[in-house]
This record gives structure tokens, C-alpha cells and sequence, in this order.
């Protein structure tokens, strides 16, 4: 710790991503960490995750060995279903002024790496938080079974349908009218295996992700709305819909059953605003800030919030004040992680026709935009500080 002098116990509730993440974070600072996660065992549901530069950045400050974990891009493709370009972004050029490289990474793949060395005891499983209440030293958090828990701070990283949230009265998110079938699948074949393609269409768009070894992240995006009535046959609905686009799609349409869609589709929701949490109280990742899945920005996201949460608190003082701390950090979140929200949110990113124009501008300019906007939002500066001292802490351990 660079400056509160007493270790704060710090509660988490959810095992996800973000909350294995933030318990990395402040095990590191010396605090006192506790994770509590409902569900009988920590996994990791769903496909693949894109971990952007701004998100490899934070991994490696927590110590997070990613080599081999996953497949590096070099290039995303985009494409209207009728086959005109885009887009071609240049991945590994992006990298190369981030100072990190772009993956794609199963999602079991990531939470494995985040918790290699994060001591087994700091997890307890089966711990349905239902409610929160003040104490005069922090917040106590009450569970299912009748226990409870008390620490100096509570974070929130229990995602969507965050009880946390509701306890600081966080309004719920809102749909989009949008879904996504998707899913991991072990492909034959792969051609460009470090090519990642996107396909736009007036009434829905694809993309078709590798992410390592022979598997593949496929998502079909459709309409949806809350009276939306699940077809007996899904695969149909999507090969009706998609054949055609590509050879490629073609190829993992015929490849596809329904029970490959069992869990889909999973609707699109947004918070259009990041609500303040409450006391010693806070929220992390899509807790605070669901967002659609356009710019694979959600598990970046959430590691950019562990990287200031962490910050917040590592300059605290004495007997700072805790809550000022978490009102710093969430101030210091909201714009930006806000402006990320937006973007994803854009209805151009459904409409073929919107789009076309984009064909006009240079790859090479669309490349600088994008690496404009992932610097812009990414707290560059905090990073690299925290990436020196981290650096250096690690240098003076290692010295005999």
C-alpha cells in the first residue's frame, strides 16, 4: 500500500471476472479481502472475452500471467452481409501504440489465470447476499442462510441484477432491443486464426472471433423485445436469417445445433447512467455499468474500475475517509467509462445502410480513432504510474 497505513477489510460480492479481479487487486495493497459468491462453485459461464490493450494493461499490474492464454488478433474484418468492406483494422498496430496486445480469450480461460494464486480461503461459496445494512465502522452484509459480514467496505461486482445496486438505489438497466445467439464452439477448421470478422446487415449483424487453439466466439445479433417468444427451432431462425453472409458464417451455421443455443439468446441491456453508491458501498463492472456487447469493452471495463478502485484506496491516508474514497473513484470512473457506454450503445452498429459511408474513410484513419478513443478512456496516465510502482515493488522483492 502506497498510503492508508491500516489494512481495510474489504467485502466483494460476486466471483466473476470483476470481482476475482478487485480482490487480486487489494490482496496486492495488503487488505483484508473476503469474496462471496452465490452459486456453489466460482465458473466462468458464457464464450470467450476480447481483452483489449487498456485491459491486458491491468492484468499484467495484477500480476495476471496471460502468455498462451487465448488468441492474439492482428486484424478485424468488418463487412456488410453483402459482402462489401468496412472496415480492416490493423489489431497489431492498435497494440503497438497501446503498449499491449488485443485477445480473444475463453472466458473459463481468463477466470483460471485470475485466480492462479489467490488463496482458495479468500472465496466463499453458497453466500446469497440479500441485503446490506450501515455499521458504525463500515457496512454489514446479510446473507440467505441467516449469516452475515461486516467490513469497511463493501464492493458490488455482482453484475446485471445486482443486488448491490438496488441497495443504493441504482435504477435497473435497461434493454435495447437487441440479442445476441452465442456461444464457443471447436471449429475443424479455421483459416485466420488471428483475423477476427464482423458482418453488418440491415436487420441484424455477426461476428466470428477465433480464440485459441481450434475455438471460435460466434454471436448472431437479432431484435428482441420483452415479448419475445423463443422459437422451437432457433437454428433455423439463424440460418434463415444468416446463410449467405459469408462462407465462413455459412460454415458454423451448418456446424451448429440447437443445443449449442440452450442458453441464448441473451438480451442486450444498458445503465444509462453509473449511480453513485451509498457509504462505504460501491459497485464494479456491469453491476455499475452494463453495456451492449458491441465494443467487447465489458470485461475491460470492469478491470479499468479495479485499477482505480484500487488507486482510490492505496492513496488513502491515516484514518482516511473510506466513502470520500469510493465517491473519488466512481467520479473518476463515470465520465469515461459513460462515453464507452454510448458508443456500444449506437444504433449504427445495426443498420448496413448506416454504415456504408464508413467504406469512404482510410482503415488507417478508423484505426487512429479507435486507438484515440481506447487511450482517451483508459486512464493512461494513472496506468502507467501504477504499472512503474508496480514494476518497482516487484524489482525490490526480487533483490536479495
Amino acid at each position: 500500500m502506497s498510503g492508508h497505513q491500516r489494512p481495510l477489510r474489504a467485502l466483494v460480492v460476486g466471483a466473476g471476472v470483476g470481482g476475482i479481479s478487485v480482490a487480486r487487486g487489494l490482496l496486492r495493497d495488503g487488505h483484508d479481502v473476503t469474496v462471496f459468491e452465490r452459486r456453489p462453485q466460482v465458473r466462468a459461464p458464457g464464450g470467450a472475452v476480447t481483452i483489449w490493450s487498456n485491459g491486458e494493461m491491468v492484468l499484467r499490474q495484477l500480476g495476471v500471467e496471460m502468455d498462451g492464454a487465448g488468441q492474439l488478433l492482428s486484424t478485424v474484418r468488418a463487412l456488410t452481409s453483402t459482402g462489401r468492406p468496412l472496415a480492416t483494422l490493423d489489431v497489431s498496430a492498435i497494440a503497438d501504440r497501446l503498449g499491449a496486445p488485443v485477445r480473444m480469450v475463453p472466458r473459463r480461460v481468463l477466470l483460471e489465470r485470475l485466480l492462479d494464486g489467490l488463496p482458495a480461503d479468500r472465496i466463499r461459496c453458497d453466500s446469497h447476499a440479500i441485503a446490506l445494512a450501515p455499521t458504525p465502522d463500515g457496512v454489514r452484509v446479510e446473507f440467505g442462510d441467516g449469516s452475515s459480514a461486516e467490513g469497511d467496505l463493501l464492493i458490488g461486482a455482482d453484475g446485471l441484477h445486482s443486488m448491490v445496486r438496488g441497495s443504493v438505489g441504482g435504477p435497473a438497466a435497461k434493454p435495447t432491443g437487441w440479442c445476441s445467439w452465442q456461444g464457443l464452439s471447436t471449429l475443424a477448421e479455421i483459416p485466420d486464426k488471428d483475423t477476427a470478422l464482423m458482418v453488418i446487415g440491415e436487420r441484424g449483424n455477426l461476428g466470428l472471433w477465433p480464440a485459441g487453439s481450434s475455438e471460435v466466439q460466434w454471436w448472431f445479433d437479432l431484435p428482441w423485445s420483452c415479448d419475445f417468444v423463443r422459437p422451437q427451432r432457433p437454428i433455423q431462425t439463424l440460418r434463415s436469417h444468416f446463410t449467405g453472409w459469408s462462407d465462413a458464417v455459412d460454415r458454423v451455421l451448418a456446424a451448429l445445433t440447437d443445443d449449442d443455443l440452450a442458453p441464448s439468446p441473451y438480451p442486450h441491456f444498458r445503465h444509462p447512467r453509473a449511480p453513485a453508491g451509498r457509504g462505504s458501498v460501491t459497485l464494479l463492472g456491469d453491476a455499475a455499468h452494463t453495456m451492449p456487447p458491441t465494443l467487447a469493452q465489458g470485461a475491460n471495463q470492469a478491470l479499468l474500475d479495479t485499477m482505480v478502485l484500487c488507486k482510490a484506496l492505496s492513496d488513502l491516508y491515516g484514518d482516511g475517509d473510506v466513502a470520500s474514497a469510493l465517491r473519488w473513484y466512481e467520479k473518476t470512473r463515470r465520465r469515461k467509462v459513460m462515453a464507452v457506454s454510448r458508443v456500444a450503445s449506437l444504433p449504427v452498429s445495426h443498420g448496413e445502410v448506416v454504415l456504408r459511408p464508413a467504406a469512404l474513410i482510410p482503415d488507417r484513419l478508423q484505426a487512429r480513432a479507435l486507438t484515440l478513443f481506447l487511450r482517451w478512456t483508459s486512464h493512461r496516465r494513472m496506468s502507467g504510474e501504477i504499472s512503474r510502482e508496480v514494476g518497482a515493488a516487484t524489482a525490490g522483492r526480487a533483490s536479495p
